[in-house]
């Protein structure tokens, strides 16, 4: 059986590979997603300037009321919304998505689909 640890240094591993391919410009940034066990994070990053464009994450403000459970598949699509708008309020349309070594399926899927939705471009 592996250890958290074990598994913590895969995803480091995976998270490595993939940051070696993607990097996020002014034009199109990098959507990076985080998730735990409870919550789930996203940031527009754009690697050129070193700069979070946006945010957003089970803990927003603007999710308080929508949100009963954060840890739940549902929950991950009201983030990927919430960051959509904040992102096409920023004039941001296109970005490079880095699931940021997690695979992509459960929450990380929900996430991008809903901000496909939303109107962003991968």
């Amino acid at each position: 059986m592996a250890s958290a640890n074990d598994r913590a240094r895969a995803r480091r591993l995976r998270q490595r590979r993939v940051r070696d391919k993607l990097r996020g410009t002014d034009e199109r940034p990098r959507l990076c997603v985080f998730k735990s066990e409870k919550h789930m994070y996203t940031q527009v990053i754009s690697d050129q300037s070193g700069r979070t464009l946006a945010a957003a994450s089970t803990l927003s403000p603007e999710l308080r009321g929508k949100v009963s459970k954060t840890g739940t598949v549902e929950a991950c699509a009201e983030v990927g919304r919430l960051i959509a708008g904040k992102c096409k309020e920023g004039g941001i349309v296109r970005v490079v998505f880095d699931r940021n070594g997690f695979p992509y399926h459960g929450r990380v899927k929900a996430v991008a689909e809903a901000a496909r939705e939303g109107g962003l471009r991968f």
